[in-house]
């Protein structure tokens, strides 16, 4: 990059207070800025795949279409050395490319808005893929920024704040917008969810002032020199990979699914709609395991900073596997075992007995859920170097979303041919392959923080 005059070598708007100067004003920029990144994955996951149900679109289809959410989120490790190399540390390195994504983020919304739920499938899944293009890129600038400025004792419950604020988004944007679909109609609720991100863009975005951190130079100007740091940065990535077998392995351990997965993809919402949910019920159920998520998360950052980031997490990822085979035993005993066609869902009679377990089920096993995100977020912050964060962290990242897009292809698939029951018994041994890599990951040691930045008068 080009060198800066020391004097501008500072975020603008220096008359904000610094959220990020103390240890409550940091907890709370990252749950904010999660929330941004939970809206639009709520709104296309929730609200989008219910509409779709209605209409007709069958199981694998949706499984296909969330899978494609997730896509842009298993490839953004791509972007990653660019987000670390190509900044400006007067407006923030990380700070400028949140902004830009935000604003992205906005923009795609109103073109899906612009396409329509009577657009082909195909279209439909192209535009949510270039939304979450820049959601994606968003959360490789959030993390990093994470990473380098979160302290060591800060990160379990930040990890757990982080993904509290991405299950509130996904609250806001799913369970917000299907209520609002009564009173506004679904077109109008694309206006909702771009507003609750604009706000946190205003309110947090625009004020923040990052710290300074070392990052590799090179030497020359213009492309060759911005190709130069590339390739210098990407071999300090490869040393960061290779520096312990934490790191290593942990790339296997992140490409598993982390527990079983199916009640907390849109299989869940495909069940619900053929047990006879409307949409103010979808909603309910979206809104309160949201919350039971969110408090799991921050209770299981909180709890791997006492029991240690491996143990928590093989006692989380564990305790998933009887909820969901509860569910796919009371589905069996109740013979309600393949999708309900459109036609018929009318005139089917659900036992309440049925509608209590998958209710229960539901909030239990995201109470379980969130504790392993919160707990897994800290793990991969702690074997993380700060210097290179936005391509190790984000690589992380990407293969764990890598594993809830694949999930959700096969979960979908395999609901379309095999049904209910046997897809979630298949899901809850699936789940529990990881804790091999887990164990093998050995010993974690947590990389220091950033170098903070130099005080001004």
């Amino acid at each position: 990059m080009l060198a800066l005059p020391a004097e501008a070598k500072h975020n603008v708007g220096m008359k904000f207070p610094n959220l990020l100067a103390t240890r409550n004003g940091r907890l709370a920029t990252f749950f904010l800025l999660y929330i941004t990144e939970g809206i639009p994955l709520g709104f296309a996951a929730t609200a989008l795949a219910t509409q779709m149900r209605r209409q007709g679109v069958s199981a694998g289809a949706i499984g296909a279409f969330t899978a494609a959410i997730y896509l842009p989120w298993a490839f953004k490790w791509a972007m990653g050395p660019i987000v670390d190399v190509i900044a400006s540390d007067r407006f923030g390195r990380r700070r400028i490319w949140i902004l830009l994504m935000q604003l992205g983020m906005v923009a795609s919304l109103f073109t899906l808005q612009s396409a329509g739920l009577s657009a082909d499938v195909g279209l439909l899944t192209t535009l949510i893929i270039i939304h979450n293009v820049f959601a994606a890129t968003q959360d490789i600038a959030i993390d990093a920024l994470a990473v380098g400025t979160l302290k060591e004792s800060e990160r379990g419950l930040a990890g757990g704040l982080t993904f509290a604020g991405a299950y509130l988004g996904q609250a806001i944007g799913g369970s917000g917008a299907l209520y609002l679909v009564q009173y506004i109609g679904f077109s109008n609720t694309y206006y909702f969810v771009a507003a609750t991100i604009l706000t946190v863009t205003v309110l947090v975005v625009l004020p923040l002032q990052e710290p300074l951190m070392e990052r590799a130079t090179a030497a020359g100007s213009g492309l060759a020199r911005i190709g130069a740091e590339i390739g210098q940065f990407m071999r300090d990535v490869w040393g960061a990979f290779t520096s312990s077998r934490a790191s290593l392995i942990g790339l296997f351990f992140a490409v598993l699914p982390a527990g079983a997965m199916a009640l907390g993809l849109a299989l869940v919402n495909t069940l619900a709609v053929d047990l006879g949910f409307d949409d103010a019920r979808v909603a309910a159920l979206n809104l309160w395991t949201t919350v039971s998520a969110a408090a799991g998360c921050v209770i299981g950052g909180w709890l791997s900073d006492r029991l240690g980031r491996r143990r928590a997490l093989t006692l989380f990822i564990i305790s998933m596997s009887p909820i969901t085979l509860w569910l796919a035993w009371a589905l069996w005993q109740a013979g309600w075992v393949m999708p309900v066609d459109e036609s018929l869902r009318a005139r089917m009679v659900v036992p309440a007995a049925l509608i209590s377990v998958f209710w229960l089920t539901s909030l239990l096993y995201s109470f379980a859920n969130g504790l392993m995100y919160g707990a897994r977020a800290a793990l991969y912050m702690d074997v993380s170097n700060p210097r290179v964060a936005a391509t190790q962290f984000t690589a992380y990242m990407a293969l764990l979303n890598l594993g809830i897009a694949y999930s959700a292809k096969w979960q979908g698939w395999a609901v379309d041919r095999y049904g209910y029951p046997l897809t979630l018994l298949a899901d809850s041994i699936i789940g529990l392959v990881c804790l091999v890599f887990l164990s093998a990951m050995g010993p974690i040691t947590a990389h220091r923080t950033a170098v903070p930045a130099p005080k001004t008068d």
